[in-house]
């Protein structure tokens, strides 16, 4: 049984406690009504970290299974937790490219983060200077394509568990240089780590390799092309089969490109709680689930230095 560090059960508990509701809102973009959730920040302006779920899943899965709402309560961050439609979200990836239903056709989730953005910050809720994308599959699928086709609106981005494609690589022309962290687990059987196909029966083929997708973010934001550094991260949870190894980038300053290499680590988000209401099937199906690190402080740590 997965164990949660006892320190993070007390502020999980202090911030239950202390934290205000998230509220349910929605946009209409194209005709068409889009939903979200959002975490006021508890003093406005405020960075604005969006979190993209994956296919299959709801922003209300954000909320729920990770410690994205613990992490914007403590630093005090708004979090904004989008719906895709069907359950997915409309990335550069052409159809063939993708597992289960994609979202209906002519959907625009470029324009539904846009204009979320535009209404966080008309509203005084978001400082337009400190707004982040992150997702996990699907959802980081759709953040890699949101910093190549919006690059003017983040300051950082964020993907787990997913890499590109040949068609998702040619169509993305940041404006400018996006800071990137990408987390992947080398025993990913739906988008494997060594690119191809992965072993689930519900994987499609044509993925990057992680270090592919890497040395592509190293050259869009003018990194060398060589790991400055790679650091073995203390294994905290030896029984979750999985270790942690984090690999720096040479880069210019504001530029930075790292990734979070799961050894061991299956389709999951890294993290103290379970991702999942079934976590035997899950593991099953998915791999093992990461807990040295926690994704989402890793990956808020990592927007907090931009800009």
């Amino acid at each position: 049984m997965r164990r949660c560090p006892i320190g993070l059960l007390v502020l999980a508990g202090a911030l239950a406690l202390s934290g205000g509701p998230a509220a349910a809102d929605s946009l209409v973009i194209n005709g068409t009504t889009r939903t979200f959730t959002l975490q006021a920040p508890p003093a406005k302006p405020a960075p604005l970290v969006i979190v993209l779920h994956g296919k299959t899943q709801s922003g209300a899965d954000m909320i729920t299974r990770t410690s994205w709402p613990l992490i914007a309560r403590r630093d005090g961050f708004a979090a904004v937790y989008p719906d895709g439609l069907n359950r997915a979200w409309a990335d550069s990836r052409p159809n063939q490219r993708r597992a289960g239903n994609p979202p209906p056709e002519g959907t625009d989730d470029v324009a539904f983060i846009t204009q979320l953005i535009e209404k966080l910050v008309g509203d005084g809720i978001a400082d337009p200077r400190r707004i982040y994308v992150t997702g996990i599959s699907n959802g980081g699928a759709m953040a890699m394509t949101l910093a190549c086709e919006r690059a003017d609106l983040f300051a950082a981005a964020a993907s787990v568990v997913m890499n590109l494609t040949d068609e998702s690589a040619r169509a993305c022309r940041p404006a400018r240089p996006v800071p990137m962290l990408l987390m992947n687990g080398t025993v990913d059987p739906l988008i494997p780590y060594q690119g191809g196909r992965g072993t689930s029966y519900f994987a499609v083929d044509g993925f990057w390799s992680t270090e592919r997708t890497l040395e592509f973010w190293r050259r869009i934001d003018g990194c060398e092309p060589k790991d400055a550094a790679t650091t073995d991260l203390p294994d905290r949870n030896p029984s979750d089969q999985s270790t942690v190894t984090r690999i720096d980038s040479a880069c210019p300053q504001g530029r930075d490109v790292v990734l979070y290499r799961v050894n061991g680590g299956g389709h999951r988000m890294p993290g103290h709680f379970p991702d999942a209401h079934f976590t035997k099937l899950a593991a099953t199906l998915l791999g093992p689930q990461n807990g040295d690190i926690d994704g989402a402080d890793t990956i808020w740590a990592f927007f907090a230095r931009f800009p």
